[in-house]
């Protein structure tokens, strides 16, 4: 599919938000200050501090806090050094799954997620044996209020969006490459309209359509992953059915 990964489509219909607002700003503290210790504490000149700082903000995260977390990324205050590393692992029905992390200990965290995994019936995977079954893309959603679908096709296709579905009832899904992505924001943002969510994504080339049990854990194991707090994003290749997801929401 196009846009986020089928599972960040799954999360907002299911309504599987984190309840814990201190949570998402530790999420977004370490992903900001991990981008401004690579690559300089300027948003303008650093694409993904960028991102991040929108994100936070998106959350209403205070300005201090992301001020705090720049500084302790570029040296100016002092901080936690967060290693990033990838999982990949297998669920429930077989899906392909990535975990992205940010640690200050990646041998607790290898064993949490391991646990995860296994307790869910899922298992770790050897690296590269899921990585290749996904690209990454710009993913942004906007949300079908924001604009008429002819205005938001027009600015996001000329501005080098790859792609941008309209079946949803409530979202429009765009998909960048990497490289265009900065621009199809700026696009919108030139155009006044807000997004949702902005991100570079892990997006599957196919996806898998569970059974209902499946998939029922399938959502369990997924929810825990996030749940944790070294977790970054979790990108998958599951599908389920609308009317079998309904039936899960039920």
């Amino acid at each position: 599919m196009s846009g986020h990964s089928k599972w960040s489509t799954i999360k907002r219909k299911k309504g599987a938000t984190d309840a814990k607002r201190g949570k998402i700003f530790t999420k977004y503290i370490k992903e900001i200050t991990v981008a401004a210790r690579n690559g300089g504490g300027d948003p303008n000149a650093n694409p993904r501090l960028r991102t991040a700082i929108a994100g936070a903000k998106s959350v209403n995260m205070p300005a201090d806090n992301i001020d705090r977390a720049i500084k302790k990324g570029t040296g100016e205050l002092p901080g936690v050094a967060y290693e990033e590393v990838t999982y990949e692992g297998y669920g429930p029905g077989g899906i392909a799954i990535l975990i992205e992390t940010l640690t200050d200990n990646r041998n607790r965290t290898t064993g949490e997620v391991r646990h995860i995994l296994t307790k869910a019936g899922g298992r770790m995977a050897e690296a590269g044996s899921v990585q290749w079954m996904f690209h990454q893309k710009g993913a942004i959603s906007v949300a079908r209020s924001a604009a008429d679908e002819d205005t938001l096709l027009g600015i996001v296709l000329d501005a080098g969006a790859e792609d941008a579905t309209t079946d949803d009832p409530e979202v429009y899904e765009i998909t960048t490459s990497p490289q265009a992505f900065e621009a199809v924001k700026a696009a919108l943002q030139a155009k006044n309209i807000p997004t949702q969510a902005a991100e570079l994504a892990k997006v599957p080339q196919t996806t898998i359509t569970l059974s209902e049990k499946d998939a029922e854990q399938a959502l369990k194991l997924m929810e825990a992953l996030e749940d944790n707090d070294d977790v970054q994003r979790v990108s998958s290749n599951l599908d389920i059915a609308d009317e079998v997801l309904a039936r899960i929401q039920a």
